[in-house]
């Protein structure tokens, strides 16, 4: 089978995985804290890369707003996370800067991004940096289950042929 192709079906599958488990999230303010979501753009990061990344991220957010279970802050909470996370990946090949990509990614752009969505798309008040503090647990929550799945794929193998497969 194709890389492309066999890429593409991972990507599905990890966009089913968040879809399916975001009825979990934590409510800090007016953000719906959504700890899994941090930890498949840490895994899409490594498997897949940045591009993939907010690929996933992007239509994990769209069908949660459809779906009544995430708000538009989940645009920015998660896209900024996963390109960083996977950019970062991608010249290091370090699992601790795809974290620190996903926390600064999340935690700090995708906040400050956050801001004026809520107050002019969403009506909400909000401080500038109010989102800086929720989205920062989120992701560093996520990510540090993240490393922790990861690093136990490592030493079973399935990490390396994951992404040998996967043409990564």
């Amino acid at each position: 089978m194709n890389s492309k192709v066999k890429k593409i079906c991972l990507a599905g599958i990890l966009i089913a995985l968040a879809v399916t488990s975001s009825t979990f999230y934590i409510p800090i303010g007016a953000a719906k804290c959504f700890p899994i979501q941090h930890l498949i753009n840490v895994l899409t990061a490594v498997l897949l890369g940045p591009w993939y990344g907010v690929g996933v991220a992007f239509c994990t957010s769209i069908i949660r707003v459809m779906l009544g279970t995430g708000t538009l802050l989940a645009f920015p909470g998660s896209m900024f996370g996963a390109l960083l996370a996977g950019l970062l990946f991608l010249k290091s090949k370090k699992l601790v800067f795809a974290f620190v990509g996903e926390l600064v990614g999340t935690g700090i752009i995708g906040a400050l991004a956050a801001y004026p969505i809520a107050v002019l798309l969403m009506g909400r008040q909000a401080a500038l940096f109010g989102f800086i503090i929720p989205f920062g647990i989120s992701s560093a929550v996520g990510g540090v289950v993240a490393i922790i799945i990861i690093s136990i794929m490592d030493r079973t193998k399935v990490i390396k042929v994951l992404r040998k497969e996967n043409g990564i």
